[in-house]
């Protein structure tokens, strides 16, 4: 087309993992011996990158194996890979040998037709490696095959998607993409699109039959690794030598989709897709193989081969670590480029309960990421805890029980050695649990204890038996203002809840609540604010099943892992421990568009008889006996004394507070009693 420049694509840059290569050592090791011949791998690249980046073409440890499947939402890529004995063999290996035969191939496949049929051979790479198993120095280099297209080939300047497709047109397009893909085991990666009236169709490139009038008319489109804005991927250079071979002699000019499919804060959107119009010269008489380039330069930006040494990551605990991490790294990399690991490592969590919680919720931290945890407990392990704790086994409970705190830390370094897992016995001092004078410096001292914990942590996650626990590390973590999860357990029912992240406005008094509105996060509830008494002795005169959490096995597991998963919202929130609460018990996911994994509530409610969840949300009490700020200020001021009386004084926390004065008011309030004459029957007029 006139007017037009040479059509320029990026190249693929490769990926490699750590565990990619424990694989192919123990490959060596175990299969190849002293074999050099080349082995089938497998590789994927994803559509779907933010704007500004060039394809990846990714290989990880899963390689190798002979039922590998793609991952989600990305495209195969079929490779070969040949390790050498000696780096000398891996030096003077004949690199354009190698890449020629490749060619060959990718070309052979096109001629015959194997590639209309299969258009995934399109895309294919080389891997030629020297895995040096003494020193863990690996020599590698990349290459991605593609056949040159025909020199006269141009473009005319892109056009965005939307420029040439109307709203309603786009919509088409995707609802016809997503049937294609649909029911396939991997994403097909070629395919045409026909626009048919008001309807855009996408279908197989072995259903298109073109003749000399379909010239200009065909839209040929391919999924674009490439997100960068007048470039397309390395993928298309081999999809147009097909094109131009097949159905060069008839169409000449075409148009080619480059679809850009991402998803940024929970919306699909592919409005940075690209449109080229192409001039093709025919290869259909041609039946010599096109020139073949696709080495990888180096990270010198020079052809040539790069180096891994990877000797201080080999041993098993830091493949380990690698392993676990790149599941992270993957959701951010394909599905959350927003998604802040590092602020969720970083963060030092305090369980406060060892038991049936504490275990689920420890392995739902360890599962994103968080390395710093402390378990504090007062027990020992029984012989009914360890099928319903899933950190403890039956050793565990001989001799009369390890403490399960130290346990369950020993058990989170056995699981991962990565772990920096701490567990301290230690008793919670509650309200209603008198202290007499000759326990008093033990209390002190378990009191100076939690408070240390507490400012030397994050988070602090509630998972005790009893209510009445749970009320002292709820007003140290106002007071010191850390992040407070709660999870309790019922039969068939269960609470997850964050308490209001204390600041200096937590103490504005609370307006009007409409149904629309949101609660900010310092001004949220805890535990105790829907209570007007006192925490008090909750285990006095209590049968044996009364005295245990009789619950249904699978509870704890929802609940646990609800609240590491509130937790992780709460940490992604731009405003984190303030995100404000929705009141409105909306379910719509998108809703709150700040958070990239969506809702932050206040309360999870399940009731598992219904299999239903609901999400309330309310305000604190301005009397609450454990977060008001009656409470805070008069911690603050008067220490352990405050807590001594409220250990000891049945009524002291709600004579300060104000509940006293209020039970009395309700109780001094006008009643209005039926009359004799009015018991059995009231007439409606």
């Amino acid at each position: 087309m006139s007017g037009g420049s040479s059509l320029q694509f990026a190249p693929f840059s490769s990926s490699l993992d750590a565990g990619f290569w424990q694989r192919l050592s123990e490959n060596k090791l175990n299969v190849y011996g002293l074999d050099e011949a080349p082995k089938t791998i497998n590789g994927f690249y994803f559509n779907g990158d933010p704007a500004g980046m060039v394809p990846r073409l990714s290989v990880d440890f899963t390689a190798f194996d002979s039922e590998w499947k793609t991952p989600p939402r990305c495209l195969a890529s079929k490779g070969s890979i040949q390790n050498t004995n000696t780096l000398e063999r891996f030096k003077e290996c004949d690199k354009k040998e190698l890449l020629e035969t490749a060619g060959k191939q990718i070309w052979d496949d096109i001629i015959s037709g194997r590639a209309v049929d299969d258009p995934s051979l399109l895309s294919r790479f080389l891997l030629l490696t020297h895995a040096d198993l003494k020193k863990y120095n690996y020599y590698y280099w990349f290459a991605f095959p593609c056949l040159t297209a025909p020199e006269n080939t141009v473009a005319s300047a892109p056009q965005a998607l939307d420029s040439r497709f109307s709203p309603e047109l786009v919509k088409s397009f995707l609802a016809s993409y997503d049937a294609f893909q649909a029911g396939r085991d991997c994403f097909e990666g070629f395919f045409t699109v026909r626009e048919a009236g008001d309807a855009v169709l996408v279908q197989e490139l072995k259903t298109l039959d073109v003749t000399d009038k379909d010239k200009g008319k065909v839209m040929f489109g391919f999924c674009d690794p490439c997100s960068l804005d007048k470039h397309p991927g390395w993928p298309l250079r081999n999809f147009l030598t097909l094109i131009a071979h097949r159905w060069g002699d008839k169409l000449g000019e075409i148009e080619v989709l480059c679809l850009r499919d991402r998803t940024r804060d929970g919306v699909r959107e592919i409005s940075h897709s690209l449109i080229l119009s192409i001039t093709l010269t025919s290869l259909s008489a041609q039946s010599e193989c096109p020139k073949c380039v696709g080495w990888e330069k180096n990270e010198r930006q020079k052809l040539g081969p790069r180096m891994v040494n990877l000797s201080s990551s080999m041993d098993p605990t830091k493949l380990a670590e690698s392993a676990v991490d790149l599941n992270l790294r993957l959701m951010r990399w394909r599905l959350l480029p927003d998604l802040d690991l590092e602020k969720i490592s970083s963060t030092k969590v305090l369980l406060l309960g060892s038991g049936t919680l504490g275990c689920n919720v420890a392995r739902g931290l360890m599962g994103w990421g968080i390395r710093k945890i402390t378990f504090v407990d007062n027990s020992r392990i029984s012989y009914s805890n360890p099928v319903r704790q899933s950190l403890f086994t039956f050793e565990d409970c001989l001799n009369g029980g390890k403490p399960k705190a130290q346990a369950a830390a020993e058990s989170l370094r056995k699981i991962f050695p990565g772990a920096e897992t701490t567990g301290l016995t230690l008793s919670i001092p509650m309200p209603g649990h008198s202290v007499s004078e000759s326990s008093l410096e033990s209390v002190r001292q378990d009191v100076e204890t939690l408070e240390k914990l507490v400012e030397s942590h994050d988070v602090l996650f509630l998972l005790m038996d009893t209510r009445e626990s749970r009320w002292l590390p709820t007003v140290l973590g106002g007071v010191k203002q850390k992040i407070v999860m709660n999870a309790a357990l019922g039969f068939d029912t269960f609470l997850v809840l964050r308490h209001g992240y204390k600041t200096a406005e937590s103490a504005i008094p609370p307006g009007p609540i409409s149904m629309t509105t949101t609660i900010p996060g310092c001004q949220l509830g805890c535990y105790f604010c829907n209570d007007v008494v006192a925490p008090g002795n909750s285990t006095r005169d209590r049968t044996l099943d009364q005295q245990c959490t009789v619950t249904r096995p699978g509870i704890s597991m929802m609940a646990g892992a609800l609240a590491v998963e509130l937790l992780v919202s709460i940490l992604q929130h731009p405003k984190g421990p303030e995100a404000p609460a929705d009141t409105t018990n909306n379910d719509d996911i998108f809703k709150d568009s700040d958070c990239s994994l969506g809702l932050v509530p206040h309360q999870i409610r399940g009731f598992l008889s219904r299999f239903h969840n609901v999400l309330p949300a309310s305000r604190a009490f301005d009397k609450c006996t454990a977060c008001s700020t009656m409470v805070l200020e008069t911690y603050k001021k008067e220490g352990f004394q405050f807590l001594l009386r409220a250990f000891n004084e049945p009524n002291y926390l709600e004579d300060l507070t104000g509940l006293t004065q209020m039970q009395q008011e309700t109780l001094d309030a006008e009643v209005w009693d039926l009359s004799d004459d009015d018991s059995g029957s009231m007439e409606m007029s």
